[in-house]
């Protein structure tokens, strides 16, 4: 995609994002090798990052921006349904994968054809 900025500027901008992310790493590793116990406060926020983190991945597939698409796609919330129900009943990731590519196969290929 065609951009107005120059390209200095925009390897600029890529460096600086980089160096930034190294350096917010670095911090972690240095910062814990200097502290011998994470604090519990600490502690209980970074238990909620990897769901936090798995919902912003997840999410936008159920939600799409194309224009007369109505938002959802009913195949994929479905299909998403029926995973997080599977995963919440079997906690297993195998049975939610299956169930979750199951469910949107058959909704896909069987039912909305047909409709």
């Amino acid at each position: 995609m065609p951009t107005s900025y120059a390209d200095p500027l925009i390897w600029g901008v890529i460096a600086a994002i980089g160096l930034l992310t190294y350096l917010i790493r670095l911090s972690f590793i240095a910062l814990f090798g200097y502290v011998d116990e994470i604090p519990d406060g600490l502690e209980r926020v970074l238990r909620y990052v990897p769901p936090a983190v798995l919902g912003a991945l997840v999410f936008p597939a159920f939600v799409t921006i194309a224009p007369g698409a109505g938002g959802l796609e009913a195949d994929r919330l479905v299909a998403g349904a029926a995973a997080i129900g599977v995963a919440w009943w079997r906690q297993s990731v195998l049975a939610t994968m299956a169930a979750g590519m199951g469910t949107l196969w058959l909704v896909r290929f069987v039912v909305l054809p047909a409709v």
